[in-house]
């Protein structure tokens, strides 16, 4: 039987942090994972596949509307399975690249499905056999999966869920999707811009209530601008099939009728059937194991990362917990923890990017702030791109002028929120900082000279 320091269960984010991290350490290193490829569901049917859907559509609608190339361009026809095509050469790209980190550092994979025998032994199980191996400390990074409520037959061809979109044939005359969280606003833009008819339901009140205000309030306008139908305050009944259709029934009395159904409502971790609740390791009615600040589990040599323990649930944060975890297993402690101000990246049309405090929190804890705004329509970077939707806010305080939150509504949202991220994590973070320095013209990270300025204006 082959024994390891260390055996890795799952290969995402979380899991490749942990497995380079240790490695590197001098621990021989074995990953095992259920996929006949390495990355995970982050590279298989999360998050690499849906934003490079979202980069090919919005590039080709951006190109449409172009004074120049739109004259000597027809209306594209582009079907979502064409999308499919082209996200599989990224995603074969990413399998090559993340398959490279581990040939090179001599970490021995397995695929197939573990299971724990005892606390120091597991069995990969695969349809041809079983194989056991041992190590001395494991790492259960498994991420999560899609939520399936009971009486949802996703067995059906027009009932899906985020991973098994991804295998839609043909674009659908029309779509429903049940949950207005962050995968069913992007999968809502997606569908939209692909001129399919959208039904959006959302559970509560407004869109991404994690987000300000007035970025929920922009997206939404938006969102209904270009089509999309959003019903808030609403709850699942039951959805069925009938002949051509799908059928979503509300428990308002609503019926919502389309050519296919996405539920999109919540993901739980992919904890069962690994054996852990033989060792006593306990997890919640969404499937996150629990763990402490060390990413221990009850049993000190068993750590648990990224989704399949919960909050934040992002492939970023995940790669962290994974090099945390490591650390801890390696050395015995860790001082390193997840920073503070974790910034969001909603790949929406247009995308939205965040950190730090809402203009709501700020209120509630009575914090004295002021707001600067720049509109992307004023800046000739956004005019050049001809994407002048959009806008960047700074929350600062009045008196120390220390940045609070920074939220980003437009053309290259998630990038441009980085420099305002790298500026709050200094020691003497001031939103001075944005007027005494000089941005690249024309650039989008003018905005933040722009709004820094309007906002000390506010205060003068």
């Amino acid at each position: 039987m082959q024994k390891f320091d260390v055996i890795i269960i799952g290969s995402g984010p979380g899991g490749e942090g942990t497995a380079m991290k240790c490695v590197k350490s001098g621990k021989l290193v074995a990953l095992v994972d259920e996929r006949i490829n390495v990355g995970g569901a982050c590279t298989h049917t999360a998050t690499i596949p849906s934003k490079a859907i979202r980069f090919i559509l919005s590039s080709a609608k951006s190109a449409l509307k172009n004074e120049v190339l739109g004259k000597y361009l027809k209306k594209a026809d582009i079907q979502f399975s064409d999308l499919l095509e082209s996200a599989k050469k990224v995603i074969t790209s990413q399998i090559d690249v993340r398959s490279g980190f581990y040939q090179r550092n001599n970490v021995e994979i397995f695929l197939g499905r573990a299971k724990f025998i005892d606390e120091k032994t597991i069995e990969v199980i695969t349809d041809k056999s079983e194989l056991q191996i041992q190590a001395d400390s494991f790492v259960v990074a498994t991420g999560s999966s899609p939520y399936h409520p009971p009486g949802v037959n996703f067995d059906d061809s027009r009932i899906f869920d985020s991973d098994t979109i991804l295998s839609l044939k043909q674009t659908p005359r029309s779509i429903t999707i049940y949950g207005a969280g962050v995968i069913g606003c992007e999968y809502a833009s997606i569908f939209r811009n692909l001129d399919v008819k959208v039904n959006l339901v959302n559970t509560r009140d407004q869109l991404l209530d994690f987000l300000d205000d007035e970025i929920v309030d922009a997206l939404a306008y938006h969102l209904r601008d270009q089509g999309v139908l959003i019903r808030h305050n609403e709850e699942f009944d039951n959805v069925k099939v009938e002949g051509d259709s799908v059928v979503l029934a509300l428990k308002s009395g609503k019926k919502l009728k389309t050519d296919i159904f996405l539920w999109a409502n919540g993901r739980s971790g992919n904890s069962a059937n690994l054996g852990l609740e033989n060792l006593g390791i306990k997890t919640n009615s969404r499937g996150s194991i629990e763990i402490n600040e060390a990413y221990q589990t009850i049993k000190p040599h068993i750590y648990a990362v990224g989704d399949v323990t919960g909050f934040p649930s992002l492939a970023s944060a995940a790669y962290d917990q994974g090099r945390f975890a490591a650390t801890h297993l390696v050395t015995g402690e860790c001082n390193q923890k997840l920073v503070d101000n974790i910034p969001t990246g909603i790949y929406t049309s247009p995308e939205i990017s965040s950190v730090g405090k809402t203009e709501q929190e700020l209120t509630r804890l009575k914090v004295p702030y002021e707001v600067g705004h720049a509109m992307f329509r004023s800046l000739a970077r956004a005019q050049i791109v001809g994407t002048e939707v959009g806008m960047l806010k700074l929350l600062f305080h009045r008196e120390t002028l220390e940045i609070l939150g920074i939220h980003c509504f437009g053309y290259q949202a998630s990038e441009i929120i980085h420099i305002g991220q790298a500026i709050m994590a200094q020691k003497d973070n001031s939103v001075e900082y944005f007027v005494q320095t000089t941005f690249n013209y024309p650039t989008m990270a003018e905005a933040y000279r722009v709004a820094a300025l309007n906002g000390l204006n506010r205060i003068s």
